[in-house]
């Protein structure tokens, strides 16, 4: 009977650095970028100090740039929403950092408090909209990089849902 661990017949996979994946500079999967946003949200100072509050209209700035992805922060005052929309060949993660925002899609829709995430593939319809009565900031990661947003209308966005579902 062989009693060896892996560890004795491998070795310690620290102790052979030759072995280990370099830390990559910039995000290249789903985890990846999600783990981008969630990094982001926890830096306070980075963001926190460029908020603005526009009663016209979302207020938005783009954060950080990188090969192939952008990271914005909005904000959005009670009642303000984006309209039903997709990112065309972007896919995206949302993350709320402060306040909470409702997700709405032809097939459900959603209450995000701070720290909830939404990640979605290149065509996903829906719609972001602050219901509450504070005042509410997200960031959004988008790769590729936002080139457009379709905007849909309340029918189209059904067709694109029953679409969907008889793909799946």
């Amino acid at each position: 009977m062989n009693d060896d661990s892996d560890l004795q017949i491998a070795g310690d996979l620290l102790e052979v650095p030759h072995l280990l994946q370099a830390p990559r500079p910039h995000p290249a999967t789903v985890a990846e970028f999600a783990g981008l946003a969630r990094t982001l949200a926890a830096a306070h100072a980075e963001w926190r100090p460029l908020v603005r509050f526009d009663a016209t209209a979302r207020w938005y700035h783009r954060l950080r740039t990188g090969p192939g992805y952008e990271v914005w922060l909005l904000s959005w005052l009670p009642g303000q929403g984006s309209g039903l929309h997709d990112h065309g060949p972007s896919s995206g993660v949302l993350t709320v950092l402060e306040g909470e925002l409702t997700e709405r899609t032809p097939r459900a829709e959603r209450r995000l408090a701070p720290g909830a995430q939404r990640v979605f593939a290149p065509g996903y319809v829906h719609e972001v909209v602050n219901d509450a009565l504070e005042p509410a900031v997200s960031l959004h990661v988008y790769h590729p990089g936002l080139t457009e947003m379709p905007m849909h209308t309340r029918d189209e966005g059904r067709r694109a849902a029953r679409c969907a579902a008889a793909r799946a």
